[in-house]
């Protein structure tokens, strides 16, 4: 399928998608209204808390709470899962998180105690939100479709994550430079607040169109793996160590160096739609075999963009940086989470165990890397400057990253063998 071919049949595209089996579909119509919240939580609620306490370590204990929230909910929603039905679970993560921000917007001021509840309170709605949306998808796709699967949900995501900062950081820079509502800039960020928690309502009724099944087997806890899990535990550690930069050192690095939410907007805006019909051609074209290599492309484009703003160090660096951040994640997550579920489908039928012990083992390799990255950086921000954090050690860190292809390589033709045997 080429571009040109893709415009000129669209109808064709929908009929695919209706193809689709129905608990399928209406997954990813949740998805795809949730991915409108998801740039506003992750951009500008660390943009509000930089705004607000001018202190990156501020937003660093944000960022660390939310994560230190996320795998403990992850193991309540285990238990909850044998009592409660896992879309009032997925809903609930939803709405929790448009209350997480009402809470962090209603602080008169960002004390690290304030900050760190409605951190938490963030880490839990994104612990019920993942946990539940991973275990629906391992269970309404299988190998063959999940690159469509990813490859249309990621299109979603990337064409929000474009949208979305665009529009919202042309409502906050223009009520900022206008002196609407009073000159209070927290006002406008009152309102983005209130538009996403309606956004959660709606996504929170379509996924109860569907009847999902709760996991079959109740328990979940264990502690010793297949050797194939815990070589993907280590990969999700490397994952983890990226994540817990990128979502910090953007906003910090853009209010520094670039200027305001406006901004913030438009860098992410240059990339345009095409990264992300890119996506959706790759996930409707690419077939398992191919993951490996769009995997490792995202890879070697975040090396790039982190050698750009180390050497620059300039807001052209951090555009260029910015911008092959947008290409990379979509790319990255489009190969891991199929590889991840093809993992999960091998490992949990040789050791007969509930497929949520490994969605939930999973999170703790997440928060492993998480923690090392964001604990990293408040070190080096703390101990030797703000700018060396900013500067050098996202360059170290994607170069350690790329130690996941070989390992990524080696997990998917051992999942291949051990399924064949």
């Amino acid at each position: 399928m080429t571009l040109t071919a893709l415009l000129k049949k669209p109808q064709s595209e929908y009929q695919f998608f209706l193809q689709m089996p129905r608990d399928t579909r209406v997954l990813l119509v949740t998805n795809m209204i949730y991915a409108f919240v998801l740039p506003v939580i992750e951009i500008f609620v660390g943009a509000y808390i930089m705004r607000s306490s001018n202190d990156p370590a501020i937003v660093a204990v944000y960022q660390l709470t939310v994560y230190t929230g996320i795998p403990i909910t992850f193991l309540i929603n285990g238990f909850l899962l044998s009592r409660i039905k896992i879309s009032s679970l997925y809903s609930f993560g939803m709405l929790l998180s448009g209350l997480s921000m009402l809470v962090m917007m209603s602080l008169e001021n960002l004390s690290v105690i304030g900050v760190g509840v409605a951190g938490i309170l963030m880490g839990c709605s994104f612990g019920f939100f993942w946990s539940n949306r991973d275990f629906l998808a391992l269970n309404t796709t299988n190998d063959s479709n999940r690159n469509y699967y990813y490859g249309l949900e990621t299109f979603f995501y990337t064409i929000t994550f474009i949208l979305v900062p665009l529009i919202v950081g042309a409502f906050l820079a223009t009520a900022d430079t206008r002196g609407w509502f009073g000159g209070n800039i927290n006002s406008g960020y009152q309102i983005v607040t209130v538009v996403v928690f309606l956004m959660t309502i709606l996504s929170s009724i379509v996924i109860h169109k569907e009847k999902f099944k709760n996991p079959t087997h109740k328990r979940f806890l264990y502690f010793k793996f297949h050797s194939l899990w815990n070589k993907m535990l280590a990969l999700a550690g490397l994952k983890g160590l990226a994540q817990g930069y990128l979502v910090t050192a953007p906003a910090i690095l853009i209010m520094r160096m670039v200027g305001n939410e406006g901004s913030l907007g438009l860098v992410q805006g240059i990339s345009g739609i095409a990264t992300a019909v890119m996506l959706y051609l790759l996930g409707r074209t690419t077939k398992p075999e191919h993951r490996i290599y769009i995997f490792s492309v995202g890879l070697v484009i975040f090396l790039l963009g982190t050698l750009a703003n180390g050497i620059l160090f300039s807001a052209f660096g951090v555009m260029i940086f910015v911008l092959c951040k947008v290409l990379f994640q979509p790319l990255h997550d489009i190969a891991y989470f199929p590889i991840q579920m093809r993992v999960i489908d091998v490992v949990s039928k040789i050791e007969n165990r509930n497929e949520f012990t490994y969605i939930f083992n999973h999170e703790f390799g997440l928060y492993v890397g998480r923690f090392l990255g964001l604990g990293l950086f408040i070190y080096f921000a703390t101990y030797i400057s703000e700018s060396f954090a900013l500067k050098y050690s996202l360059i170290v860190i994607a170069i350690v990253q790329l130690a996941s292809i070989p390992l990524a390589r080696h997990i998917v033709k051992e999942s291949y063998k051990l399924n064949k045997a």
